[in-house]
């Protein structure tokens, strides 16, 4: 279970606390506030606060007072052309802080886009909870033999129940360890910064992360991919729901033209010119090496 009944409690009067304001909230938003969406066996992904809606990123393209044009197709129309041709600066003026709570070998991977605030929950002053990531059975999978990043086959029978034995026992008997080794009584035990060393990184944490909206497109151009560890994605996917009740127009084109669409190269263009001309093109006349003839073929395929 991510939430104890007191976050529960916590996060539900934070819910009915109502503020009076001037600034522009976009309703989809407000919907998200503070309530936890769940992840994994006991992560989640809840919004603390954010700035900015649609009509702030076209405000900030046309740097304009106000609402500028009053037609939603032509905000519609600007944001899809700032999408499409790379224009970044109107899509940072929204921004939002996260709530995550995640497994530590996911937040590693996840603090390598160095382009956000973090504060994360620090085991130097707290004792962490006993709360593990053990995968769920259809998440399982063998090292892939094509793929030195990726999964393949799932385990399956016994092999399956051996590695989630093993998962279990040794979180298990790590945590143990730990709080053997600490002490609440007085300056007694090994220092907190210390014992924390011998937990396993399964372990959850949590941080508060708050990014703009462009540097978090990129986040999850990345990590929402279906190439993307199914671990991380599934926190990516969360937050994708959010991002496209908070920003439904910037979102739309995010979707459209970064998670939908498809970059080519110049040879790549060359070669469906020649294509569309009737020309037979084959890797060899394409002037790509192996890889990217493969990776062409593919995308003309899907």
């Amino acid at each position: 279970m991510p939430l104890t009944p007191d976050q529960i409690a916590e996060i539900e009067d934070a819910r009915a606390q109502r503020h009076q304001t001037i600034r522009a909230t976009a309703p989809g938003m407000e919907a998200h506030l503070y309530k936890a969406h769940e992840v994994l066996d006991h992560g989640f992904v809840r919004v603390i606060d954010y700035m900015g809606d649609d009509a702030a990123i076209t405000q900030a393209a046309r740097v304009s007072y106000g609402k500028g044009t009053k037609k939603v197709t032509n905000d519609e129309g600007l944001i899809r052309y700032l999408m499409r041709h790379w224009h970044s600066t109107p899509f940072e003026m929204c921004e939002v802080k996260f709530h995550v709570k995640l497994p530590v070998f996911v937040a590693r991977q996840w603090i390598r886009h160095r382009t956000a605030n973090v504060n994360e929950y620090s085991a130097r002053y707290s004792i962490l909870n006993r709360e593990f990531y053990i995968p769920a059975p259809d998440a399982l999978a063998a090292q892939s033999v094509v793929n030195n990043q990726g999964r393949g086959e799932l385990l399956e029978g016994d092999e399956a129940e051996r590695v989630l034995s093993i998962l279990k026992a040794d979180a298990m008997r790590a945590y143990d360890h730990y709080e053997d080794m600490l002490s609440q009584d007085g300056q007694k035990g090994l220092a907190r910064e210390l014992a924390r060393m011998n937990l396993p990184a399964n372990i959850y944490t949590q941080w508060y992360w708050k990014t703009d909206l462009h540097n978090l497109f990129h986040f999850l151009r990345l990590r929402a991919d279906v190439h993307a560890q199914y671990e991380i994605r599934v926190y990516a996917e969360a937050m994708c729901a959010i991002v496209a009740d908070w920003v439904p127009l910037a979102y739309g084109a995010f979707a459209d033209y970064r998670m939908g669409g498809v970059q080519l190269s110049g040879k790549a263009i060359d070669c469906v010119r020649r294509m569309l001309k009737g020309e037979e093109v084959t890797q060899a006349s394409s002037g790509m090496s192996a890889g990217e003839w493969r990776e062409f073929e593919a995308t003309l395929k899907d």
